[in-house]
């Protein structure tokens, strides 16, 4: 038996209806929605009447669904597995109309002959290279090395010098007896010099009064050179405080607080979205992202305090239409 504050559904129900049903149940209606929601009166009717494609995105109805099922006490994760399904012939009939589209076929042939002429290039690219390789390899195995015509040189010796070495009455042995003579000559003409030199000495100690005494020179010293000292210059570090945070100048901070339900969506200077989600009262926004941000704000007066940089935001300054703005901060 179901309760007053909990009406039962019935099963396959639209989305809408359920809402609606839920909220005439509680007496209230769809302006007060609208106000509570901080959302125009016409979304709530698109939203009971399954006129969805009214909402802006998909995302953004499943937000509003959200929201409305939470207010008249209903389950939000069911009903939007309930929307899932309502949304599927809707997705698949955009679908089609976006294969339809000749400029999309034109396209996606457009792409497939780019994705084959890089395949080609590719394997055009690694023959040419497997090539190059080949050639440096074949190359290195036939050059000889630069070692190898001097030691067969100095194996190769004339058959006539073999010859003359092995022979007994050849010049070698001619050379031989010249040299033996020779010696002999010069140790005979040497032995009159050494006995002269040796009485010369003799006689120089005999008339010498000073010959006992022996002199000895000391060496002269050769004076210290100092060796220079070697200066080491310690590197100076790349990065003085290599502690200190590196900023990126692109990067911009955003900070929001809300004192009611509102739906926020923000993205970065390259369309990436860093929020797009139902905020509650009490919940806190602390985002950054290259700038500029823009923001899209679905209950102005749901929103506490908008923080940029550090520094705050007045929201006056924007335009707002129905409770909701749109705007970009930059740095």
């Amino acid at each position: 038996m179901a309760s007053d504050e909990n009406p039962q559904l019935v099963v396959g129900d639209p989305v809408g209806q359920q809402l609606k049903r839920a909220r005439e149940k509680l007496g209230l209606g769809a302006d007060d929605i609208a106000r509570a929601q901080h959302l125009r009166p016409a979304i709530i009717q698109a939203i009971e009447n399954s006129e969805h494609t009214r909402i802006d995105s998909e995302l953004f109805l499943k937000g509003y669904v959200r929201a409305y099922a939470s207010h008249v006490g209903l389950d939000p994760d069911s009903l939007i597995i309930d929307l899932d399904r309502e949304l599927e012939p809707l997705r698949i009939e955009r679908e089609k109309q976006h294969e339809a589209n000749p400029l999309v076929d034109i396209e996606r042939r457009r792409r497939q002959k780019r994705r084959i002429a890089k395949m080609l290039l590719l394997i055009v690219a690694i023959v040419l290279a497997g090539f190059l390789a080949y050639r440096f390899i074949l190359q290195n195995d036939t050059a000889p090395t630069g070692t190898e015509a001097p030691e067969q040189a100095s194996e190769i010796q004339p058959e006539s010098d073999v010859a003359e070495a092995d022979s007994p009455s050849g010049s070698g042995t001619q050379m031989t007896e010249d040299v033996v003579e020779r010696g002999s000559v010069e140790e005979e003409s040497a032995a009159p010099e050494t006995e002269s030199v040796a009485g010369d000495a003799v006689g120089e100690e005999a008339t010498d009064p000073l010959a006992g005494e022996v002199a000895v020179e000391e060496p002269a010293q050769e004076p210290a050179v100092e060796q220079p000292v070697p200066v080491v210059e310690e590197p100076k570090p790349l990065v003085e405080n290599p502690e200190e945070p590196v900023l990126v100048a692109n990067t911009a901070r955003l900070q929001m607080t809300f004192t009611a339900d509102c739906w926020v969506q923000v993205s970065d200077a390259d369309g990436n979205r860093l929020v797009a989600s139902l905020q509650r009262r009490g919940d806190r926004i602390d985002v950054s992202g290259d700038a500029p941000l823009r923001i899209v704000i679905g209950a102005v007066d749901a929103v506490g305090s908008v923080r940029f940089q550090g520094e705050p935001v007045n929201l006056g300054d924007f335009r707002v239409a129905n409770n909701r703005t749109e705007f970009t901060l930059s740095l």
